[in-house]
């Protein structure tokens, strides 16, 4: 069962403490989760209306605590013991102290977690947070170029069934505090001069590149998307055969190496100009993000799932567009599949080193001969599945079965194959269409 602890707080319903509990866990080290529906003991009590109740706090949440929380909460709704309760994920930010609006930087508007409670600052607290308090955020950055356009971010808004109305470079803080368009607007704007790369080698070092491909210079958004294309395409199936069963994976697990991907970009420091590198080699994938830790942030912090973002303004659209699902829900998903040893930490730099899952026997690579990899004992039949469709490219995978005398779902199988080795494509509906072998 669930219990109170330095980052987690238990509400029974929504009152008028909300904004003192969020600023004292946006003002928490680690952040931490405030549960409304709860009782003391962490035994679900339920609530009445949740979709009002969530849109009650975002509100509160959003207006009534300064400096801006946008980007540093996220609100969900979790089941426990078959009863609905509302789930409050807050950041640890890095404007602290962050304080009650009506009540100002003050003791009775500035609160931190002690233990299982939420306790008012001291004036001494106050000024020492203060004083180290992070301004070169971003968003106070002027953009380099002030004739930015956003159709590509207006259209990953759309399919998630969000608009940008004439006001959303205020509401997604693309602004600086005069008006100008900010670092942010920058980097998700149509045309920048931002780039990352993904470079490929031949062997396990850097002598060999044989790729060196750039995606950007243009909106963040669709760079990531791109960069993640090109990584699933590299990111090969490999198939181990026993005598009993074919067990399939890939090189690196897909899951990690997603949210490794997006971390490494929405995490970056851009303030000075270093874009993320990506690096392939025949044992491994490297990826490289600019920025070490963060100031005050240890390495425990930074394993510990909870989400501290450098770039909140990103990480806020990156969740709109649903690149990040929830906050401080990336780090678990690594840790899940990888130990922690894949990360090296410097001074400037985050590095994460996935090495491939490579089974020594009855290798065979899903994606592809051409390269010159192995294709182990199915070489055979696909030749013959190939050979059928060369005499008549409407046929059936039940014909195909009856005159190879193998099951439908190895058939469907070995096309899958051949698909993804770009031996052959499918023309037209499943019902009507016909196979065309790519020569």
């Amino acid at each position: 069962m669930l219990q109170e602890s330095n980052r987690i707080e238990f509400k029974v319903e929504l009152n008028d403490k909300l904004e003192k509990e969020v600023v004292a866990f946006l003002n928490n080290k680690e952040g931490g989760i405030l549960y409304i529906g709860l009782d003391d003991n962490g035994k679900p009590v339920g609530i009445s209306d949740i979709d009002s109740t969530q849109l009650k706090i975002a509100d509160r949440i959003k207006n009534n605590i300064l400096p801006s929380t946008l980007g540093l909460f996220d609100i969900v709704t979790e089941e426990i013991d078959n009863i609905s309760v509302i789930k409050i994920l807050i950041s640890s930010g890095l404007e602290k102290p962050y304080y009650i609006k009506r009540q100002g930087m003050s003791p009775n508007g500035c609160y931190t977690r002690m233990g299982t409670s939420s306790q008012p600052m001291s004036t001494v607290m106050i000024d020492n947070l203060y004083s180290k308090r992070i301004h070169n955020t971003l968003r106070n950055i002027t953009s380099p170029r002030q004739d930015l356009t956003f159709a590509q971010l207006k259209i990953y808004y759309q399919e998630r069934g969000l608009e940008l109305n004439e006001k959303f470079a205020n509401s997604l803080e693309l602004l600086t505090p005069d008006g100008k368009f900010n670092y942010v607007a920058y980097l998700l704007a149509d045309e920048n001069g931002v780039s990352i790369k993904v470079a490929k080698y031949a062997g396990t070092d850097k002598v060999d590149l044989i790729e060196n491909e750039e995606y950007g210079y243009c909106s963040l958004i669709k760079a990531t998307h791109q960069v993640l294309e090109k990584l699933k395409i590299e990111n090969v199936t490999r198939a181990k055969v026993t005598n009993t069963k074919r067990v399939e994976e890939n090189l690196i697990a897909s899951i990690p190496m997603r949210e490794a991907v997006i971390n490494a970009i929405v995490h970056s420091d851009f303030t000075r100009e270093i874009p993320p590198v990506f690096e392939i080699f025949n044992d491994k994938m490297i990826f490289t993000s600019y920025g070490g830790l963060l100031p005050g942030q240890s390495k425990e912090d930074f394993f510990s799932c909870s989400s501290m973002p450098r770039n909140r303004e990103l990480m806020r659209v990156f969740k709109d567009v649903g690149l990040v699902e929830q906050l401080g829900s990336g780090m678990s998903r690594i840790l899940k599949e990888y130990d922690k040893s894949i990360f090296h930490i410097s001074e400037h730099f985050i590095k994460v080193e996935f090495p491939f899952s490579l089974p020594k026997d009855n290798v065979i690579i899903a994606n592809g001969d051409d390269n010159g990899n192995e294709i182990g004992d199915d070489n055979s039949e696909m030749m013959k599945v190939l050979g059928l469709l060369e005499e008549n490219a409407s046929i059936t995978a039940k014909q195909m079965s009856e005159q190879m005398d193998i099951s439908t779902r190895k058939v469907s199988r070995l096309i899958k194959e051949l698909k993804e080795r770009g031996k052959i494509i499918r023309v037209g509906s499943d019902r009507k269409g016909y196979w065309k072998i790519i020569q």
